[in-house]
């Protein structure tokens, strides 16, 4: 602004804020949804929780710092995501996550453990029926046989056409391989052989069938169930981590018929051997090799949209000590395989075309949108140092927050009918200015806080509308600054129409200097608190930003165009009569002193 005798230009101002209204106001109506209605945290609209328990591969309590390390990626995880309102907090053993919103599947990837390795596929077969599987595996053996894979079992004789001798002793064969999880469990002993006898036998009874999956023998009950999971994910290793070929072929037919089922050993299977598991999908089994990286060697990932392809993909970068490693593993293995295996799950299995130098890569799937945007932040995140089982999703209730919000509405519309009830009768028409600067104010905020919900997610709470409620009155009290420092120029007086430019020059320092203030503290709050003390913090600090705009683009214009007119110029109307009888006096004084 110029000095108090520079020509002023009210009209601008005034259009130029207008312009700021209309143009946020189109992008709050015209993109997006078009709904005029700011996203709202967990204690307004009510949320998803979900609890996450710590497991360990032997059973043991975890560590604290390793609970505060997951808490830290998982809450890093939650800003890369734009999930604002959200909250991650320490529980025991446990890590509850709270998200806005009633989808928990959010909520669940954001505990996702991320353990990213990359591994060499030596072989992959369809899910399905065990039986259909088997069938497929003999008749590949047969043409070529399988990497890595064993000669299957040979059948066993044929049996007898009717009415021929049944044989008196069949010799024993080598048992088939059985669908069984555990390979702990005693395989089931061959059936008794008939001693010969004169007298006829009985028929022999058919030998019980092993427990299909999920109803094992239960385990001893008084066990603690740490100790129950630890011994669920050591089977599990032993079945699916084995070296063993023939093991590796059970495994293989077993995984094929429970790809849908939960799967225990996620997150904690061993690197250093092969792995037995599914796809994503559940569509295919693979039975893969040692991992040549990790999820630790990524130095950054990001997704995006693949024009050529028209899939999402997500992009890794290594960290130099892999860069080189991928470059000779790429060029050594030109055509075959590589599964990307997180979480004991196979993420894409992409064929290598060619050698891969530089050491950036993809990984292709078919993902949407938010999936690969959410599997390149866990990757980007980090992994956590711990494997977590996630509950069911729980809804949490907005009526408490609710009736907060209603009881703290009511109060402050109360608050505010009083100021401006003190405005109209101690400043008159200039307290009619103060309301409709506040009305503009308050325009203008609500309009930024649809907006910034719809692009970065950001979420209206409780402490939320405290800041804006504070920052309002750091707008009112900007007024007051204001209208003193013309009664200011009418004591030492001058008219209401001088006092205006010069009360104006002299009260913008002062109201610079107290926004500036307010504006460091939020900030400083702002990145200094957690949970909802930034969220106070954030509107505080926006609504500073736009006391000054209203200030400077409405409340001066208006109370300029105020100060030309002969109407609102009379003492009666602008409640400045007080003022300029003191201002009489004094000149009065001055003159009779002289």
């Amino acid at each position: 602004m110029a000095s108090s005798s520079a020509p002023v230009h009210p009209y601008r101002y005034l259009a130029l804020f207008l312009l700021l209204l209309v143009g946020v106001y189109a992008l709050v109506f015209f993109t997006g949804d078009k709904r005029p209605v700011p996203k709202l945290g967990i204690d307004l609209q009510g949320g998803t929780r979900v609890t996450l328990t710590a497991r360990t591969p032997d059973g043991s309590a975890p560590t604290r710092e390793a609970l505060e390390q997951a808490q830290q990626i998982i809450s890093a995880r939650v800003d890369g995501l734009g999930v604002s309102g959200s909250e991650v907090i320490i529980d025991g053993d446990n890590l509850v996550i709270t998200v806005p919103g009633n989808d928990g599947g959010e909520a669940r990837s954001l505990g996702q453990t991320a353990r990213l390795f990359i591994r060499p596929v030596i072989h992959a077969v369809p899910a399905g029926p065990i039986r259909e599987r088997v069938d497929q595996l003999q008749q590949q053996q047969q043409q070529g046989g399988l990497p890595g894979l064993p000669v299957p079992p040979q059948e066993g004789p044929a049996p007898p056409a009717p009415g021929a001798p049944a044989p008196s002793a069949p010799a024993p064969g080598p048992s088939a391989p059985q669908p069984r999880p555990y390979p702990q469990q005693p395989a089931p002993s061959p059936s008794p052989q008939p001693s010969p006898s004169p007298q006829p036998s009985p028929s022999p009874q058919p030998s019980p069938a092993p427990a299909p999956p999920g109803q094992q023998p239960a385990d001893d009950p008084n066990m603690d169930p740490r100790e129950r999971l630890a011994k669920r994910i050591a089977d599990e290793k032993q079945l699916r981590q084995s070296t063993n070929p023939q093991i590796q072929l059970l495994a293989l037919q077993f995984q094929a018929t429970r790809c849908g089922d939960e799967d225990v050993l996620a997150g904690n299977d061993d690197p250093e051997l092969p792995l037995v598991t599914c796809s994503q999908d559940g569509e295919t089994v693979y039975l893969l090799n040692k991992s040549i990286i990790s999820g630790e060697q990524i130095a950054n990932a990001t997704s995006g949209l693949d024009q050529q392809r028209g899939q999402y993909i997500v992009d890794l970068e290594f960290k130099p000590d892999a860069t080189q490693t991928w470059a000779d593993f790429t060029a050594a293995n030109v055509g075959t395989q590589t599964a990307f295996v997180l979480d004991s799950k196979v993420v894409s299995a992409p064929q290598i075309q060619e050698a891969i130098p530089g050491g950036r890569t993809q990984i292709t799937g078919q993902f949407t949108a938010d999936q690969a945007r959410e599997l390149a932040n866990v990757l980007k995140y980090g992994s956590l140092p711990l494997s977590f089982e996630p509950s069911e999703a729980e809804t949490v209730s907005a009526t408490l927050g609710m009736n907060s919000l209603r009881a703290g509405l009511i109060a402050g519309a109360v608050g505010l009918a009083l100021v401006l009830l003190y405005s109209l009768i101690y400043y008159r028409v200039l307290g009619l200015l103060t309301a409709l600067s506040l009305i503009a104010s308050g325009a203008v905020v609500y309009a930024v806080l649809v907006l910034l919900g719809r692009y970065i997610n950001y979420t209206l709470d409780l402490a939320g509308i405290a800041g804006l409620i504070i920052g309002i009155g750091t707008t009112a009290d900007s007024f007051v600054v204001f209208f003193e420092r013309i009664k200011d120029e009418i004591r030492e007086g001058r008219s209401f129409r001088s006092a205006v430019p010069r009360g104006w020059a002299r009260a913008r320092k002062t109201i610079l200097s107290g926004n500036a203030v307010t504006f460091l503290a939020a900030a400083v709050l702002y990145f200094l608190a957690v949970g909802q003390v930034k969220g106070f913090a954030f509107t505080l600090g926006l609504t500073t930003i736009f006391d000054v705009a209203v200030v400077f683009l409405v409340t001066w214009p208006l109370v300029y165009l105020a100060s030309k007119s002969k109407l609102l110029a009379k003492p009666s109307l602008n409640g400045l009569g007080a003022v300029q009888q003191i201002a009489r006096e004094r000149r009065a004084a001055a003159g009779t002193t002289a």
